[in-house]
């Protein structure tokens, strides 16, 4: 890999921008791709070019089926998982996330509930809400999820969260509870709650912490990978 390559994914890694690394097989010329462009000794168009972006749609690293002699490396941000509120399910699901690949980050400002006691693994933001997400950046890569029940930390969050790229955007809570932060949301000129999520997760039918952890992982990597199924609940 030339030093001039090497140096752009090094710093596209480091900017947690999506790249792909293009390489033909036969001679070893290769080609970094991004959304804004591609730099390298290779051009990539047509048929090739809209299989690269299709794998990357996917994360999906391999030969080419356009062209056998290419072969794409597809380098995506570690996925993060931003959870508001630092209650008895984020102890749950916080480490079910991390074991399905996230990298996790849990905010609330009430020291009383984000304790190191209750999260021993886990950095925990001391923040409101939306002072945190700002700082953060959630990106296309990035699922967030409000937990406190107090509309005074989960409504910033979700506002801040529906404004950015992140992938996945849910709130806990009954429909009766969904319904009074719509009205809410509404009456502050927010119009974007079609990406909500709510009640957040998928419908497995379970009631514990320990299930209810388990149904919200599940509904945010099917949102990351088939992105078409299940019902928006808001």
């Amino acid at each position: 890999m030339k030093a001039a390559t090497l140096a752009a994914l090094a710093h596209a890694r480091a900017a947690r921008l999506p790249v792909a690394l293009v390489t033909r097989l036969r001679d070893g010329a290769q080609t970094l791709y991004q959304r804004n462009g591609q730099h390298g000794d290779l051009l990539l168009e047509g048929a090739v070019l809209a299989e690269i972006e299709e794998r990357c749609a996917q994360d999906r690293s391999g030969r080419l089926e356009a062209d056998a002699g290419l072969f794409v490396r597809w380098y995506a941000p570690q996925r993060r998982l931003i959870i508001v509120g630092a209650v008895h399910i984020a102890q749950t699901l916080a480490p079910a996330a991390v074991m399905a690949g996230f990298e996790v980050d849990i905010v609330d400002p009430r020291t009383a509930f984000a304790t190191r006691e209750r999260f021993p693994d886990t950095p925990l933001l001391h923040e409101w809400p939306d002072l945190a997400l700002a700082r953060l950046k959630p990106d296309a890569h990035t699922a967030v999820v409000a937990l406190s029940h107090d509309p005074k930390l989960d409504d910033p969050a979700l506002v801040a969260a529906l404004a950015s790229e992140a992938f996945y955007v849910g709130a806990l809570g009954s429909r009766r509870t969904h319904a009074a932060r719509l009205e809410r949301f509404a009456a502050r000129g927010v119009t974007s709650t079609e990406r909500l999520r709510a009640p957040v997760g998928l419908d497995l039918g379970g009631r514990s912490a320990g299930e209810i952890a388990i149904a919200i992982v599940a509904e945010i990597i099917q949102v990351r990978y088939r992105p078409g199924q299940g019902k928006l609940r808001g």
